[in-house]
Order: C-alpha cells, then structure tokens, then sequence
C-alpha cells in the first residue's frame, strides 16, 4: 500500500513545502474495497478524499433510481463532498468504491484554512470544479439530443475502452442505474443489439462486438 509521502513526492500540484507538511501531519492512506462506501446522502462530510488509484462512483438515488453523478479517479476528489464541507452542510449524494481502491483522507475541517493559505489547493479545487462542470454539460447534451440507444451504445464502447477489453461486466440493472433509465428499457435496447450483432449477451457480461 502506498503512504502519504509516497503520493506527494508522485504529484506535481501541491508544491508548497508548508502544504506538503501539512498534509504529512494531517492526512493518511486508507484502502478500501469494491463496495465500500466512502459517504452517504445525508452524511455531513468529516473527510475528503483524494484517490490514489482505483474509482469512486457517485450518484444520486431518488426512490428505486440511482442518478450517476460522476466517477472519482486518480488524483481527484469529490466535488459533491467539497461544496458540502465548504458550506458545512450534508452531502447530497453517495459515493461507492466500484474497484480496491487507496485514499489520501484528510479532515475536511482544513479547507477553509489551505484556501486562505496555499496557492496550489486553490488551483487544485477550481480544477477539479471546472472539470466536472465539462463533465456535466456534456452528459447534458447527449442526454437531451440523443436517443438513449445511442447512449447505451456509447457507454458501451466507452467503458470497454476504458477497461481495455471488448467485455464489461455488469446487470442490466446496473447498466439502467448508469443511464438514469429503467432495466425494462435497457433490456430491450440491448435485445435489438444482440440480434443487429453488435453486442453478446451473457449473465453479468456483455461483449461488444
């Protein structure tokens, strides 16, 4: 498992030396399984993380339909988490360890100091800020001038790419909880797949073809 100086002596964003003692004092690495759960919607949030290697998965969940919000990875934190510590108010989301994933934990209470403080955080978070903010309106124009069968194919390719396999493994469920839709749609659409011969069907497997 890595340490904290391990991570900082790897990153080029947190340059200052006082920061970087900060962190050293303050900080730890934690790991953390497939499944865990980093936080909960109305959790107030005590640590922020920053991902060493591994994914977060954040979304979203309004009676039986989760709404994904976005995938932390490496060298990331959560937005979601940070507007909540900032403001001290609860999250509004949940955040899900989808792979072993390590975390640099920090108290969250340290924000308001480092912004006042450290150049680099400040960067570091209007980054992060900026980033999500691409995602968002991104997700937002294939969401409303794309057919959702468009999108499941998308998604398809894109998570294959990302995991350097034709296959991804995940339910039909899953897949509809990713793409704010329902498994009945998502069920049909990947039916017409199978038999256009785009896509292989398999229990908890899909290959692209």
């Amino acid at each position: 498992m890595s340490n904290t100086s391990d991570f900082l002596a790897k990153i080029p964003f947190f340059y200052e030396p006082e920061f970087k003692a900060e962190l050293m004092e303050h900080a730890k690495v934690v790991s953390f399984n497939k499944g865990d759960v980093i936080v909960r919607d109305g959790q107030y949030v005590k640590f922020l993380p920053i991902v060493i290697k591994g994914a977060i998965r954040v979304f979203q969940q309004k009676e039986d339909r989760e709404f994904l919000l976005y995938y932390v990875k490496a060298e990331e934190t959560c937005t979601m988490s940070l507007a909540a510590a900032y403001f001290n108010n609860k999250s509004t989301s949940h955040g899900v360890v989808t792979e072993p994933t390590e975390v640099l934990i920090f108290p969250a209470g340290l924000i308001d100091q480092w912004q006042l403080k450290y150049p680099s955080w400040n960067r570091y978070v209007m980054n992060i800020f900026r980033k999500r903010y691409d995602e968002l309106i991104s997700n937002f124009e294939v969401t409303v001038f794309e057919h959702i069968d468009v999108r499941v194919m998308e998604y398809l390719k894109n998570r294959a790419r990302n995991e350097g396999s034709n296959s991804v493994h995940f339910s039909h469920r899953q897949l509809a909880d990713e793409l704010g839709t329902t498994r009945v749609v998502i069920s049909r659409i990947l039916k017409d797949f199978e038999r256009q011969q785009k896509i292989k069907l398999y229990r908890g497997r899909i290959d692209v073809l």
